[in-house]
């Protein structure tokens, strides 16, 4: 048995001023694809052979460009054309949040393309990111989807063998299914529905239990993308029925669950410490212990926001007779990168640091010291000894502030990515990092740790964010 298989990654962030092109993936074909993709093993203990379409993966950054996409899309669907009269499935990983200009969602499009091509009963399986936008349309057109439990998401590669595997099974026993899709009036971000915390624990929790049914095969809870302006965004549940007997029961199990998530509305908040911005720093310079990290969450990378907003940079430099010794980590300016790049390690330079893009990524002027230099390594299911970008960590002379320059806009999360770029977190009192929360490496390192409710590309107050095309009423926006 053959299976077609395709990847295709964006977390489109509309109020980013950037729009990807072709060459803001990573993209690749044939063997490279299949190997990128991590499940050619669940495939070949069970038989089946991979056949690659493209793999393209833009991770959290802009709307994506059209001809861009027509590119993407056009390669899947070919390879489905040139195949099909060899297929037996088609395996996918779409991430759910991938907008494209003029079109809407390419998750979407692209699922509708290739089951045009290989008919209504070709099975397609679907793994996704928790944070993308799901339609009644997309989710009953797949007979397995199933989005990773955990945010931060620690358990992707898991849950991309899950998919795979249950593809393979449902190959070898062929069943009439589909998957079940309940949409809910609930609109969330990322950062308020964090898996180690409540309720998304007792949610996940719940589903394992539902799961542990032998009619029901998977279940799903899918927090959705608020970073672009959709009539498909707000939360979903999804279940997948185990045989086509079974359909009707996964009906009722999906509106128990999409019960049980409503219920819990309330119960949703940003993990840990949040605190408008000059509380967060005061907070932070007054703690006695270290380290302490503050996150710039309106500066959120991991939802497609630039890094290159420098608002806390210039709270701290505010600060008179500072004793603490600071770290950002990191301010994404390539232009000012390419200077210091060109420096040794030890010589001194004045800089402009900020793009000057808006009020958030306003430059300011900076003697600095080269400290060191190193790679931007990758994080979570990423290759960790890939580099996504370059950074230079300077001090700021006259003070105990240091600086990642970087010409990236990759968060920094785990100890290791640290070092990349030849510094030790345990020399700093602070860190300053990009995120929407904290990541399990820094939350288990932090003697304290605190969103700062900071404004740009995401911000965190879902009531003030100027949706048109959600579904009305939706809460929190709305009362229900």
């Amino acid at each position: 048995m053959k299976v077609l298989a395709g990847y295709f990654t964006t977390e489109s962030n509309a109020h980013v001023p950037m729009k990807n092109n072709i060459t803001d993936y990573v993209v690749a074909f044939d063997d490279e694809c299949i190997q990128k993709m991590q499940v050619k093993e669940v495939f070949d203990q069970a038989g089946i052979e991979m056949i690659p379409a493209i793999y393209a993966s833009a991770g959290a950054s802009g709307v994506i460009k059209r001809e861009t996409f027509d590119y993407i899309e056009a390669c899947m669907v070919r390879a489905a054309r040139e195949h099909i009269d060899e297929i037996d499935g088609v395996y996918l990983h779409l991430h759910g949040a991938s907008e494209v200009e003029e079109l809407g969602s390419g998750d979407h499009h692209i699922l509708a393309a290739i089951r045009q091509v290989v008919g209504p009963y070709v099975p397609i399986a679907v793994c996704c990111d928790p944070h993308g936008n799901l339609c009644r349309e997309y989710v009953e057109n797949i007979q397995i989807i199933r989005s990773y439990r955990e945010s931060p998401h620690t358990d992707s590669m898991d849950t991309m063998k899950k998919v795979a595997g249950m593809l393979c099974e449902l190959l070898k026993n062929r069943q009439n299914i589909h998957s079940v899709y309940r949409k809910l009036p609930l609109i969330l971000g990322g950062e308020q529905s964090v898996s180690t915390d409540e309720p998304v624990r007792s949610i996940n929790a719940y589903m394992d239990e539902l799961e542990k049914d032998p009619r029901i095969l998977s279940c799903s809870w899918h927090v959705g993308y608020i970073r672009h302006d959709s009539d498909v965004a707000g939360c979903g549940v999804v279940v997948v029925p185990q045989t086509e007997a079974d359909q009707e029961y996964a009906e009722q199990i999906a509106d128990r669950l999409a019960a049980y998530v409503w219920e819990r509305r309330h119960e949703f908040h940003y993990t840990g410490l949040t605190m408008r911005p000059d509380e967060a720093l005061k907070a932070a310079l007054e703690f006695d212990g270290k380290p302490v990290f503050i996150t710039d969450s309106g500066d959120n990378v991991t939802s497609g926001a630039t890094g290159w907003n420098t608002y806390i940079l210039r709270q701290v430099l505010a600060v008179k007779d500072l004793k603490k010794k600071v770290l950002f980590a990191n301010i994404n300016d390539p232009d000012t990168w390419k200077q210091l790049s060109a420096l040794e390690i030890g010589q001194k330079a004045h800089i402009s640091l900020g793009v000057n893009q808006d009020e958030m990524s306003k430059s300011v002027e900076l003697d600095v010291t080269v400290r060191s230099k190193g790679g931007v390594r990758g994080y979570l299911m990423h290759p960790h000894d890939h580099i996504y970008g370059y950074a230079v960590v300077v001090s700021v002379d006259g003070t105990p502030i240091e600086i990642s320059v970087a010409n990236t806009r990759n968060t920094m999360c785990e100890e290791h990515q640290f070092a990349g770029i030849g510094v030790d977190w345990d020399d700093y009192d602070i860190i300053v990092v990009k995120q929407g929360y904290i990541f399990p490496d820094l939350k288990e390192k932090g003697k304290l740790c605190i969103m700062s409710l900071t404004d740009g590309a995401t911000p965190q107050d879902t009531r003030i964010i100027p949706f048109k095309r959600i579904m009305r009423p939706m809460y929190p926006i709305d009362e229900i």
